[in-house]
């Protein structure tokens, strides 16, 4: 089963992916409301001026830290609504071998630092640098201030982005789709309509960044790629913005101008070019079952991890496991104890897949 399927578990029900998502909204929606009031209220005592929005603020760093930290709380939220709602392993969010996998994540950071770079780079290039010349630099207090806050907030917060967009919405919508077409582009948009309108091209940037980022989820089984790229984007920006002293949350991606998107259609091809190659290199799995659902009953022990397709389950305390594709188990030796019971759901996850074909 690949990635965008990875919710159609034995378990499965539309009022699930329903009710989760409500979950997610409505508990980040609370949080937010609750952080916000609570910062306001401490400026407030505190007799700091207004910001930009006429309320009283710590200033712009605290306001797009606290931006950043409310958006992340999306990141645990939508993990619960997995494990807690769909009844099935929250790992199943992070790649189709139940986990995120580290190794794979962290060789492609580079290669979206390269892929950002460039896209800034281009970007300035083609619109001549215009107002980058007649700004001050903050200074390395400021700046390093900026960046240690930013190096906590940031990567959750991209994080929380991708595990709800190409994580939570993909596979919602991929189980009621065999392609993975329309999860994609349905996510994509969610996506770019999430950060409001601000100029067309931005609009349109956000989508093909969505689009394609969630294009790599599926074809390389997991969220590493759209993780990385995502993460060292905000970070790069954040981190040009703060070293002139320009962190504010007036504007966002939705407001890129032409030139970074011309510069973008190459750059986000490329980048998706690199991840699959390294990714044929690396051979990350791509595809896997999700034992899931009330149906849950002791998982495989004993087994060790075998290559090809990768089946989930839950051994006997309850823990994320990895096992190997139950075709080749005739060459790795028995199945350990409740092994013909993760095969048993195996089956019933294929046909259920099957009658939804």
């Amino acid at each position: 089963m690949e990635y965008h399927r990875l919710a159609r578990t034995p378990g499965h029900r539309w009022w699930r992916t329903l009710l989760g998502t409500l979950f997610i909204l409505v508990g980040g929606a609370i949080v937010i409301v609750f952080s916000y009031l609570v910062v306001t209220a401490a400026a407030v005592v505190a007799g700091r001026p207004n910001n930009v929005d006429g309320l009283p603020s710590f200033g712009d760093r605290v306001d797009l830290v606290l931006a950043f930290a409310t958006i992340a709380v999306l990141l645990p939220l939508t993990l619960l609504a997995a494990r807690w709602i769909q009844r099935r392993p929250a790992g199943s969010l992070s790649s189709v071998t139940g986990r995120l996998r580290w190794r794979f994540l962290l060789t492609l950071l580079p290669v979206a630092l390269i892929a950002v770079v460039v896209l800034l780079g281009g970007g300035l290039a083609l619109s001549g640098s215009a107002g980058v010349e007649d700004s001050a630099l903050a200074g390395w207090g400021p700046f390093l201030v900026s960046m240690g806050l930013l190096v906590l907030v940031v990567p959750l917060q991209a994080a929380a982005e991708e595990y709800l967009t190409r994580g939570w919405l993909l596979q919602a919508v991929g189980a009621w789709f065999r392609r993975p077409w329309v999860p994609i582009a349905f996510q994509a948009l969610v996506f770019a309509a999430a950060h409001g309108w601000g100029t067309p091209w931005g609009f349109a940037d956000l989508f093909v960044f969505g689009a394609v980022t969630g294009w790599l989820t599926v074809r390389t089984g997991g969220l590493e790629a759209a993780i990385a790229l995502h993460v060292v984007n905000n970070l790069v920006a954040a981190g040009v913005a703060a070293a002139y002293n320009e962190l504010t949350i007036t504007e966002t991606a939705a407001d890129m101008p032409w030139q970074m998107f011309a510069v973008d259609l190459v750059v986000l091809p490329a980048y998706a070019v690199v991840v699959l190659i390294l990714a044929q290199r690396m051979n990350p799995a791509t595809s896997g079952h999700v034992a899931g659902g009330p149906q849950h009953g002791e998982g495989a022990q004993g087994l060790g991890a075998g290559d090809g397709l990768v089946v989930l389950g839950l051994d006997g305390q309850g823990h994320f496991d990895r096992l190997p594709d139950p075709g080749g188990l005739g060459h790795g030796g028995g199945l350990g104890r409740g092994g013909d019971r993760l095969l048993e759901l195996d089956r019933q996850a294929e046909r259920t897949d099957d009658h939804d074909r």
